[in-house]
């Protein structure tokens, strides 16, 4: 039964609130990387594992929510994932060591990527059917503005507190998330209840933390790690490929599989994962590039860098429920993702095109462009996951999709970094090869250049040379990995235009205008749609 009154407003608070938690922190930790290695005294590389132990923990646990909740009971797994997400939090803020930290991330990450599906099911379960289009404007709202607020969030208390604060900032907002879901959030009728007629499918597990694990290692490790020169980056992907083998085959044998991959039989459900894996490609690929950009090319600080991504994403925050609502008054969802799709290639474009010297309000514009097609392609997808699914599968197209999403964000990354090494070696290169000690161009800046700081004082002429020739080599790194940037960011346009064309596979569900009655499902279906979406992750 829907959720009334203030218990609602209690329920959509509450979820939307945990679910911009846990997007927080897969991106506040990315600005206190240097802090956070200086106060444990180890490297950037090493440090960075706190990032990688969220993910692989994330990617793990979502597509197994829906049975997590279904053996323990959806209130009960909820409650438990927030207060560990919690407690977690506190201990990484208190941690002393890399091995310590790194622990606590992955499960803190255990209990995030609870939070975000769970979420997403008790927000839906509040709302009538004909209604979670609107719900899903609403939870859309925390899609958009988690990955965003981290940067900004954390470049605010790196510059004026210290990076434990970037985990403690969670523990008052976790326990009244928690009292709250342990006053209003209902529990189903019989959940958690009936343990000995579930059957635990040991097998499907154990190789899904496997594969999915180990292939989220080495997306995320393979650049820092040299790719397959490192000994741990071939063993994980080889697991990684038996693994994920391994569980499709047996996962599709198996009576009652932990993760029902029997509904990518469905054309729409297929597909939709292909447009959702480019969306969280994009998605988190593009939080990524530009932020590096704007303070390894540009100048700016991490707080800047966060303000100016903070601002133009405020409108996709807004316009979330606004299309929900359109969605759920019958507005048409395949046209919005080719707009969606379309706009993100207009961002992507426009920033392949940016100045080196531009300021930091010069993003606004593409930036917008950016907020206006996720929230214009992120609800039609939740939508499309299920079009055309039988109400009992809605619960798995879902959790495939939510997991696709997060795979390809991971491969975005993963693809940017590599990309970019190669751009910046190739560009590197050519700029280097225009530079002659022989050309009296080359010597006359470096002469320039070395009396400069000779000029100021406290060096000799071979010491200011030697300077001027280090300030050259910075300048054309700089200039580099600025091309390099750019022709990033012409590759992730390049992704989604290329995927535009495979709407034509999709389908949308024929409704009758004759009434509101007829517009929904059944009530044996609505009973159904209900309990599966509450399940769903």
């Amino acid at each position: 039964m829907a959720a009334k009154g203030f218990a609602k407003i209690i329920i959509v608070i509450t979820t939307v609130t945990a679910a911009v938690m846990e997007l927080v922190d897969t991106s506040i930790v990315n600005v206190a990387l240097t802090d956070m290695s200086g106060s444990l005294g180890v490297s950037i590389e090493d440090i960075s594992w706190v990032i990688t132990a969220y993910a692989i923990a994330n990617v793990i646990i979502i597509p197994l929510t829906g049975f997590l909740s279904e053996y323990f009971g959806r209130k009960n797994y909820y409650l438990v994932s927030m207060i560990l997400f919690t407690a977690a939090s506190y201990m990484c803020a208190q941690s002393t060591g890399l091995v310590e930290i790194i622990v606590w991330r992955f499960v803190q990450g255990v209990g995030g990527g609870a939070l975000l599906s769970t979420s997403q099911a008790i927000l839906f379960d509040a709302f009538e059917p004909e209604d979670r289009p609107f719900a899903s404007g609403l939870f859309g709202m925390g899609l958009v503005l988690g990955p965003t607020l981290g940067p900004t969030l954390g470049g605010f208390i790196i510059e004026h507190m210290s990076w434990p604060m970037i985990f403690m900032i969670n523990i008052p907002i976790g326990i009244v998330a928690s009292i709250l879901t342990y006053t209003f959030i209902d529990r189903k009728p019989g959940e958690g209840k009936n343990k000995s007629k579930i059957h635990i499918d040991y097998i499907g597990i154990a190789l899904l933390m496997a594969g999915i694990g180990c292939l989220q290692f080495v997306l995320e490790r393979g650049e820092s790690e040299d790719w397959f020169s490192s000994v741990a980056i071939r063993i994980c992907a080889i697991i990684a490929v038996v693994g994920i083998a391994g569980f499709i085959a047996y996962e599709l044998r198996v009576k009652n599989p932990a993760v029902n991959l029997r509904v990518l039989g469905n054309r729409n459900l297929a597909f939709t994962t292909v447009f959702t894996f480019v969306v969280g490609l994009g998605l988190f690929t593009s939080v990524f590039v530009y932020p590096v950009l704007a303070q390894r090319v540009l100048g700016f600080t991490a707080y800047e860098t966060g303000l100016s991504l903070l601002a133009p994403t405020l409108i996709g925050v807004i316009m979330m429920p606004i299309i929900g609502r359109s969605m759920a008054k019958g507005a048409p969802t395949i046209p919005l993702v080719v707009l969606g799709m379309t706009l993100f290639a207009a961002y992507s474009w426009f920033n392949a095109k940016v100045s080196p010297d531009v300021g930091k309000w010069a993003f606004f514009f593409p930036l917008a462009l950016r907020a206006f097609g996720i929230s214009m392609v992120q609800l039609p997808l939740i939508n499309q996951a299920v079009v055309g699914l039988q109400p009992k599968d809605y619960a798995s197209g879902i959790a495939l999709n939510n997991m696709i999403r997060q795979l390809g964000g991971a491969f975005g990354i993963a693809m940017a970094n590599n990309f970019i090494a190669h751009r910046f070696a190739q560009h590197r290169t050519d700029l280097v090869s225009n530079l002659s000690e022989g050309s009296i161009a080359f010597t006359n800046q470096t002469n320039s250049i070395a009396q400069n700081f000779v000029a100021r004082g406290g060096v000799d002429i071979t010491t200011a040379t030697t300077k001027a020739y280090a300030l050259i080599s910075n300048t054309v790194d700089r200039q580099a990995y600025y091309l390099a940037y750019l022709d990033t960011f012409r590759l992730i346009t390049f992704f989604f235009i290329a995927v535009i064309p495979l709407v034509v596979f999709l389908k949308t569900k024929k409704q009758s205008k004759h009434s509101k009655e007829h517009s929904v499902q059944s009530k044996e279906e609505k009973v159904a749609l209900k309990a599966a979406l509450a399940e769903a992750h």
